[in-house]
């Protein structure tokens, strides 16, 4: 069942370097009409493939829902990009804020179109089509403004090891890395977790629906949270979002706690999505973002892939509590290297304050 599911990952990863590559040279307009063309053929691939029942064309119409999806995760950067610097970390969250259609808006279509023909769901991925076509034509139109460089110390070309090795990119992608792979596992073992105690596909796609809503529903006031708290502290507040989202799902198997815990998995998402974003955007300069946006995604949804692959397994064979018990220390652990990251940030600021008050001779 969770397959076609792993098999979005499977795109999104295999996509992720050549689609940065590809919009490094081709430009953003070019880059993300191509992904939404993936999301079209997408479409029409899994119409066919559920017409004439058959499973290994529906999981390639969901590899390319995953190709459009990894040309889908520049969006982020792309507003980054051509936003002031003073106003890169809320046009992230703004942009992020749009996922607040996809919660209310996808679970609604994917359970309208499932009746819609005498197929099931064959008009859920119909209207997903419709849904792809309408963003090729807005994306058709797009068009950048000049950018500004990033906040790295080096604006020419590094090589791509010395990026990735710095303290920030390491925590960035670790904590995105993580806060991806908890949300994952909790958002498909709970449908299957769900059903197994007896809930409707209609009291799922609910729960589905508050999930998504808390994973973009903060993004409105995520930006001026780091703005006025700064990175760290907004990372580690969702680090204890995921604490919290462990705890009350052992708590029980009633409606409300599954609702709760898919929002505060959803928040926590949310903070460490962003602010990873955030503090990985200062790591590097603009010459350098096709590898290190490339390499910084592709090793995330790497990470969600063997999540998305694990998570049927590891339901059923430990169950809903103890899959979560077994997440509680990976969730605590989360916070151990932004402390480190922030004790490193205030070593290198007193280190560089105290050079300026050293007198020249």
């Amino acid at each position: 069942m969770t397959l076609p599911i792993a098999a979005v990952s499977l795109g999104t990863v295999l996509a992720t370097f050549p689609a940065s590559i590809w919009m490094s040279r081709a430009g953003s307009k070019r880059g993300f009409c191509t992904g939404a063309s993936a999301g079209v053929v997408a479409s029409i691939l899994a119409v066919i493939a559920l017409s004439i029942h058959s499973f290994t064309l529906l999981c390639v119409a969901t590899f390319m829902v995953g190709i459009y999806q990894a040309f889908a995760q520049f969006y982020r950067f792309a507003a980054g990009e051509a936003a002031k610097k003073s106003y890169r970390t809320r046009a992230i969250s703004l942009v992020m804020a749009g996922g607040i259609v996809a919660a209310l808006i996808g679970p609604l279509l994917a359970n309208a179109g499932s009746h819609l023909f005498s197929v099931p769901f064959l008009g859920s991925f119909l209207l997903m089509g419709i849904m792809a076509l309408s963003g090729l034509a807005l994306l058709s139109r797009l068009q950048m403004p000049a950018a500004e460089t990033y906040g790295a110390s080096e604006s020419s070309s590094r090589h791509w090891l010395k990026v990735i090795t710095q303290p920030a990119y390491v925590v960035a992608l670790f904590s995105a890395a993580s806060a991806f792979g908890i949300m994952v596992l909790a958002m498909t073992a709970t449908p299957l977790a769900m059903k197994h105690h007896h809930y409707s596909l209609t009291q799922s796609a609910t729960v589905i629906q508050i999930h998504v809503l808390g994973m973009f529903l903060p993004s409105f006031f995520t930006g001026r949270l780091i703005e006025r708290f700064g990175i760290i502290t907004v990372m580690m507040s969702g680090a204890g979002a995921l604490v919290l989202y462990i705890l009350l799902a052992v708590s029980g198997t009633g409606f409300i706690q599954f609702a709760g815990a898919l929002f505060l998995v959803g928040l926590g998402w949310n903070f460490l999505y962003i602010g990873g974003t955030s503090l990985l955007a200062t790591s590097f300069a603009l010459a350098e973002k096709g590898f290190a946006q490339a390499i910084n995604d592709m090793s995330i949804f790497v990470f969600t892939l063997l999540c998305s692959l694990a998570a049927g397994k590891i339901l059923s064979t430990f169950g809903w509590e103890k899959m979560n018990v077994l997440l509680l220390p990976w969730a605590l652990f989360l916070m151990v290297p932004l402390a480190g990251l922030a004790f490193y940030n205030k070593r290198v600021a007193r280190m560089q304050y105290e050079k300026k008050r050293v007198p020249l001779a």
